[in-house]
């Protein structure tokens, strides 16, 4: 990759922290579930029980499409890093106002009510937050390192998941069960605010993009949003049935497998998910080493595609090879090693691919809209339609033939999509 210019670094750095503010919170809410339900949640409020249920579910699948089409208008209108300052603004925020919300007991149904509030503008702001912030690094990265410059977004994906999971794992263990209950499951959302305030600071200031300032001195008065859905329609729809297809992959993989080896009764969840913990730390350094290869050796697009062949083709043996030696530890490691090498490749080179595929004018609008319904909703329903597939079916082996599914999606719409890895941005 070579040596790095302090500005190249800061670029990176800011690209990275934003992410990281993003996916620890979402790994912090979810490990901490259970805990954070009964003080907003009590069991005896069954109306504050429908604003959980209706409240999460359109922070997840409805605010996440809203915010991608907004920061992608207004990233395409107005620039990549304002749009980059105030996305991490709204998750920081957020998740400060988490941890110092009143609980059920304090102020009746006001509580569920602030804490939906919160999770609706916070799934606003993951709708902008990963798209703006690869598309600002991919425009601004050096000649013939897009690839590598922009798989630092998922590298701080990876890198705020397994810190949310290890500060939520830090408080349970460190504290009773009725100190965490009452005060203490606040902490590190408090901590995360520290984390969010760090990364404004560091997106403060920010350049513009010299392509975006060369395109926006000329661009016409039409909407990005509009040209995504007509000019470039092809273009919109691809990346949307790749990016359904490798969310559903990744979905399967990282995490759903733990749950399908627990519920199967092959594994202790504990195990299934320490085993899940450390591959993911084996696969964050070399995420930029995989998308080395896109930006030297092999084009971008056959690259993936590779990738994604090669996993569809691995996926049920793998699977059928767990089930058949009852979970043992070397056929769930393997499983974990192969799955997490593959998708490290799409993991890493996607996020440059994704911004190749759409000109100057409504890339953030095409890629966000396209990337976050893709991998947002439908890769993120992905753990619920395999559980049903498996309840309907009785195949136990259904998780791999959805995850072999879409990889072969995943690559056919890869053949059909134009390879812009050695050449200039449009």
């Amino acid at each position: 990759m070579g040596p790095q210019s302090p500005a190249l670094r800061h670029r990176i750095m800011a690209g990275y922290i934003g992410n990281v503010v993003e996916w620890y919170d979402f790994a912090l809410y979810g490990y901490l579930a259970g805990v954070i339900a009964p003080v907003f949640f009590p069991d005896d409020a069954p109306i504050a029980g429908l604003i959980a249920t209706y409240g999460i579910f359109a922070a997840g699948f409805i605010m996440r499409p809203f915010g991608a089409a907004a920061f992608g208008w207004f990233g395409d209108k107005y620039g990549r890093a304002r749009t980059m300052q105030i996305s991490v603004t709204m998750m920081a925020l957020p998740t400060l106002l988490l941890g110092l919300l009143p609980n059920y007991q304090q102020v009746g149904i006001l509580a569920p009510i602030l804490l939906v509030l919160v999770r609706l503008l916070q799934g606003v702001s993951v709708g902008g937050e990963f798209s703006s912030s690869v598309t600002y690094l991919v425009e601004t990265a050096p000649e013939g390192q897009r690839g590598v410059t922009g798989s630092w977004a998922n590298v701080g994906s990876m890198s705020g998941s397994l810190l949310g999971v290890g500060a939520a794992a830090l408080v349970t263990n460190l504290f009773a069960p009725s100190a965490l209950e009452s005060w203490a499951w606040r902490l590190p959302f408090l901590g995360g605010a520290i984390l969010g305030a760090t990364a404004i600071w560091l997106r403060r200031n920010l350049h513009k993009s010299r392509r975006f300032e060369l395109h926006h001195a000329s661009r016409a008065d039409t909407s990005p949003l509009m040209e995504a859905f007509t000019t470039n329609r092809r273009e919109t729809l691809l990346a949307l049935a790749f990016a359904a297809s490798y969310g559903t992959c990744y979905y399967v993989a990282f995490v759903y497998l733990p749950e399908w080896l627990a519920g199967l009764g092959l594994m202790a969840r504990g195990t299934a998910l320490a085993i899940n913990t450390c591959m993911t730390i084996v696969l964050i350094p070399l995420m930029p080493l995989a998308a080395i290869v896109g930006d030297r050796w092999l084009t971008r697009r056959t690259w993936i595609a590779l990738a994604m062949f090669l996993l569809g083709l691995a996926a049920w043996p793998l699977h059928y090879w767990m089930l058949a030696s009852s979970g043992s530890l070397i056929s769930v490691v393997a499983a974990h090693a192969v799955s997490f090498l593959l998708i490290a490749v799409p993991l890493s080179s996607a996020p440059a691919l994704f911004a190749e595929m759409f000109p100057e004018r409504d890339r953030l609008s095409g890629y966000s809209v396209a990337f976050n319904i893709g991998v947002g909703v439908f890769g993120g329903l992905t753990p619920m339609i395999v559980t049903s597939l498996i309840s309907i079916t009785g195949i136990d082996t259904v998780p791999s033939i959805y995850l072999t599914a879409a990889a072969f999606i995943a690559v056919i719409a890869l053949a059909l999509t134009p390879d812009h890895s050695r050449g200039p941005l449009r």
